[in-house]
């Protein structure tokens, strides 16, 4: 028997364990790897903390606009303290987000006037493009998407996915590269030995269970948009990645949760349902 939190349950509830996660401070940069979290109410201490702001439209940026703002992605962010972030700029330089000038830093770097916020709107919304794939409703075009009312998050606050269906992809598409990287979870699980295919997919409405205290509630599975395709780092531009995600997971990767009761995790924690 097993016993998490005030709960004992029996070994057969344990689904899998933390092998990594992750936690991305600026809304659409790179984030960074963790070996442990905290995670509260609104998801993961530090997450989706900050954006950056179009100063003259008052929009938030996202990289769901690659055109505009791929340069997000050559971006990558870091907490230094629960309210202050590191920003490393395309060039390898760095800039703190108390630092005086930051706006100036990160405007000239992104080629036109931007401000980092640690306020998000109550009504918040984000400019998209949708590449041109078969069965994506629209398809090839560029419009408005409302977000998470007084958050920078897309949707849900929690965002988790399986090596199972990374492989399953992998397999399905061996030429693409289905990395963590493309995916941006905040956290990766390995299945229990044996699973594979989506195996999270049968998750949603559940109860998740991690280590001795954190308890998720799994809400849907998670649409995939432009941003899984986008090269970063030596990882190349691939619309194929989203083309096979449509075709076999109804443009699904992952699972959103949101916070039951919060609590420390770390990597190698035990996964369970309840």
């Amino acid at each position: 028997m097993a016993e998490i939190g005030s709960l004992v349950m029996s070994d057969a509830a344990v689904v899998g364990s933390i092998v990594s996660m992750w936690r991305y401070p600026v809304k659409s940069m790179l984030g960074e790897e963790l070996n442990t979290t905290e995670v509260m109410e609104r998801g993961l201490m530090g997450d989706r903390a900050f954006a950056l702001v179009d100063a003259e439209t008052g929009a938030i940026i996202s990289a769901k606009l690659p055109r505009k703002w791929g340069v997000l992605f050559d971006c990558r962010a870091a907490l230094d303290s629960p309210t202050q972030v590191k920003i490393t700029l395309p060039d390898g330089s760095i800039v703190m987000g108390n630092a005086a000038d930051v706006n100036e830093i990160l405007s000239q770097a992104f080629g036109r006037k931007v401000k980092l916020s640690i306020a998000p709107p109550e009504a918040p919304s984000i400019e998209m493009y949708t590449p041109d794939i078969a069965d994506i409703p629209d398809a090839n075009t560029e419009t408005n998407a409302a977000i998470r009312p007084n958050t920078f998050f897309d949707a849900a606050t929690v965002h988790l996915l399986t090596t199972a269906t990374l492989n399953q992809f992998q397999s399905l598409k061996p030429t693409s590269r289905f990395e963590t990287r493309r995916f941006r979870p905040n956290f990766v699980i390995q299945p229990i030995s044996g699973a594979t295919g989506f195996v999270e997919n049968d998750w949603v409405g559940k109860t998740l269970v991690i280590g001795d205290q954190v308890r998720l509630n799994i809400t849907e599975p998670c649409p995939r948009c432009v941003m899984t395709t986008m090269p970063q780092s030596e990882l190349p531009n691939d619309v194929d990645i989203l083309r096979t995600i449509v075709r076999h997971n109804q443009g699904h990767v992952g699972i959103y949760a949101s916070v039951v009761q919060g609590g420390t995790i770390r990597r190698g924690d035990r996964v369970a349902i309840i």
